[in-house]
């Protein structure tokens, strides 16, 4: 079998572990509807196996977990009119629930590039690992998305503003600054992974785990809380900015600079679904009204407009429409909240 030919998640099982590898290398491990639904196969075969006891989620190559969702073929999608997009949503965030309600351990190795949907598939994990290659993000606002795959849920719970920091700017988190926002829970060196790995065939993952795990190299964002905190309390995306702006240090100035070339749709959409993420009670209730943002978005200009500057074309240079901020109304960000039409995936 030819790597063009091989399944694109490995499943394998070795002695006391269930190994799932997502197999799509070139494109950094990119989820596809097909991929979602082999996960969700393996994980129902191993709840019911008493001889499987931990399940393990890594990403094939160099370059890390995984990417995303493949947004070339949501970007068609939606150029298409099409409805595709939102069957994989639904599936997709149906599994990112069953994965946090998992009975056994699953131990993610968030190794490398791990945004968008590969946060879905790691991070709701109960044992979460980072390296000092780990980069982690959701980085949806640059691409005239919204945070998705329960990571409104996560960013929301993370200390202070800092979830909301890395929700609209699409910041990436290296190890320590990911355990910090709790996206992680423990730092390995990448090199000892693979007998990590090993050492996982053989006994529990609560055993495991902590003999390998090391203090992660200092990171950046609890130095920063002293501007991120204030600023990010305001209660519009405008003052938000204004703040960033007036602080007076560099790295502040750089935030505000990111926003201002983020979707502006996109960017009050997220900090309107962040505040809510706070009030709602469940990973599932979140997921809902995810799944609400993703549908309105599939039908906006900016999300087509985003992908094609940043994958398609990769000319960066996006053309957001309204262009700014001021130009978003109230209604434009109430339409993103209104039920789809769509079933949900926890309606019931």
């Amino acid at each position: 079998m030819t790597a063009a030919d091989s399944p694109h998640v490995l499943v394998r099982t070795e002695g006391r572990a269930g190994f799932l590898t997502l197999n799509r290398p070139r494109a950094i491990n990119a989820l596809t509807h097909a991929m979602v639904r082999r996960i969700d196969e393996a994980l129902t075969a191993w709840e019911g196996d008493p001889a499987v006891e931990t399940v393990v989620i890594e990403g094939a190559g160099e370059r890390g977990l995984c990417a995303g969702g493949d947004i070339r073929a949501i970007h068609d999608d939606a150029r298409a009119g099409g409805t595709a997009s939102v069957d994989f949503w639904r599936d997709e965030y149906r599994l990112n629930a069953r994965i946090a309600r998992f009975p056994k351990p699953y131990v993610a190795l968030m190794d490398g590039i791990v945004m968008g949907g590969g946060v879905g598939v790691s991070a709701h994990g109960s044992v979460r690992v980072v390296t000092e290659r780990s980069r982690v993000a959701m980085p949806e606002t640059g691409i005239g998305f919204v945070p998705d795959v329960g990571g409104t849920y996560l960013l929301s719970r993370a200390p202070g503003e800092l979830g909301t920091h890395l929700a609209l700017t699409g910041t990436q988190a290296g190890a320590a600054d990911a355990l910090l926002t709790g996206l992680a829970d423990h730092f390995v060196p990448s090199e000892d992974l693979p007998r990590l790995a090993s050492e996982l065939t053989r006994a529990p993952a609560h055993e495991v785990v902590p003999r390998f795990a090391r203090p992660a190299p200092p990171g950046e964002l609890a130095a920063q809380r002293e501007w991120i905190d204030p600023c990010y309390a305001a209660d519009t995306v405008e003052d938000v900015v204004d703040r960033l702006l007036d602080f007076g240090v560099p790295e502040a100035k750089e935030a505000a600079a990111t926003l201002l070339g983020r979707s502006p749709v996109a960017l009050k959409v997220t900090l309107a679904a962040i505040r809510r993420a706070r009030r709602l009670d469940s990973l599932e209730s979140v997921l809902d009204m995810e799944f609400r943002l993703s549908c309105a978005a599939l039908t906006s200009a900016d999300l087509v407009e985003g992908i094609r500057a940043q994958v398609v074309d990769k000319d960066r240079d996006p053309h957001w429409s309204p262009p700014t901020l001021a130009e978003v109304t109230d209604d434009d960000v109430a339409r993103y909240f209104a039920p789809s039409g769509a079933p949900e995936p926890f309606s019931r």
